[in-house]
């Protein structure tokens, strides 16, 4: 993913288009078909995307665009995607809690 998300809490709509390339109305419908795409909305209804908004648009753009994947195809992808990491976290978890184990043990044997 080549492109660079600047430092900043929210973006509007054009900023997000600009860092992905696509005009706003693809961001539009994007977001109508990839749920885990949320942007929190102003008083007068414009959308804000946070960070991790353009972080997975970005994803998504590279599923349709550079991986060929259909709208159906990206979706099962971001979820295999999201699976992978949460049973990644899930043993990093269990490598702590050893480790914690076994360092008590350790002071026990001591």
């Amino acid at each position: 993913m080549d492109s660079i998300i600047p430092e900043k809490s929210y973006f509007r709509i054009g900023e997000v288009s600009k860092i992905l390339n696509v005009e706003p109305y693809v961001i539009r419908y994007w977001e109508s078909e990839f749920k885990t795409v949320k942007p929190v909305r102003t008083k007068t209804s414009q959308r804000l995307y946070r960070k991790k908004d353009v972080q997975e648009l970005l994803t998504i753009r590279n599923l349709l665009y550079q991986q060929r994947f259909t709208i159906n195809g990206a979706k099962k992808q971001l979820m295999k995607m999201r699976d992978q990491d949460e049973s990644t976290a899930t043993v990093n978890e269990k490598l702590i809690f050893i480790k914690k184990e076994l360092e008590h043990i350790r002071k026990i044997m001591r």
